[in-house]
């Protein structure tokens, strides 16, 4: 897991064991099963805050950083469990911001969303952690051409890009990032949050594998109350 304290870390993907996870085993009738114990695999928060998720869906929020090693590693495991997830779940993801580094990579992201192009997403953790391009800088001119270069050589023209970089869209979507990166108090990466109540990650749940069924067990619950 990377702390805010942490900087930019390279790491190898880690596969994970989808063969153990079920997305309709679990918890029944709002019950959290028995197995899994607050305060150890996951933390009910003190202040539960509103989801974005549509009526009758329960919110996984995954809480990342594009420069996390760690996030790094939980994403193909994480895309695997999302294809195959609940009907009644909605995963979205939260770029974290910390600071400079982290606002870009996050204004990224969310240009890659305004520009329809999510399959993106894999690409930037490849090209941060497999060939070396950090797509962040010190100084913000640089740190949008390094990303804009990244884009074009996907497809995408300039021209789409800029426009998508400075909209609206993207800065209204910062500022929530910002704003729900301090009411969550996220302290580090991946970090995932079920339905604005539970917060869980790797570590705490026991595994890639037991993080996945304890979003599944989680989720079942909300829904079920």
């Amino acid at each position: 897991m990377m702390s805010r304290t942490h900087s930019f870390g390279g790491a190898l993907v880690a596969t994970a064991l989808l063969s153990f996870v079920s997305p309709h085993a679990g918890a029944r009738d709002g019950a959290i099963p028995a197995k899994w114990q607050a305060g150890t695999n996951y933390t009910q928060l003190e202040a539960p805050q509103p989801t974005a998720a549509p009526k009758g869906k329960v919110e996984v929020l995954e809480v990342f950083w594009y420069g996390c090693g760690h996030c790094f590693a939980l994403d193909p495991a994480l895309e695997s469990w999302s294809a195959g997830k609940p009907d009644y779940v909605e995963f979205t993801r939260l770029p974290v911001i910390w600071g400079p580094a982290h606002a870009q990579h996050a204004k990224l992201y969310y240009t890659l969303r305004a520009l329809k192009r999510d399959d993106l997403h894999a690409k930037v953790f490849s090209a941060i952690h497999e060939a070396g391009q950090m797509l962040a800088a010190q100084d913000e001119v640089a740190a949008r051409e390094m990303q804009r270069k990244f884009v074009v050589a996907h497809g995408v023209t300039a021209k789409d890009f800029d426009a998508a970089y400075d909209s609206m869209t993207v800065a209204t979507q910062l500022r929530r990032a910002e704003n729900l990166t301090r009411a969550y108090q996220v302290a580090s990466v991946p970090l995932i949050i079920v339905n604005g109540k539970y917060s869980t990650g790797v570590s705490q749940a026991g595994g890639t594998p037991q993080l996945l069924n304890l979003i599944n067990d989680l989720a079942a619950s909300e829904k079920g109350r």
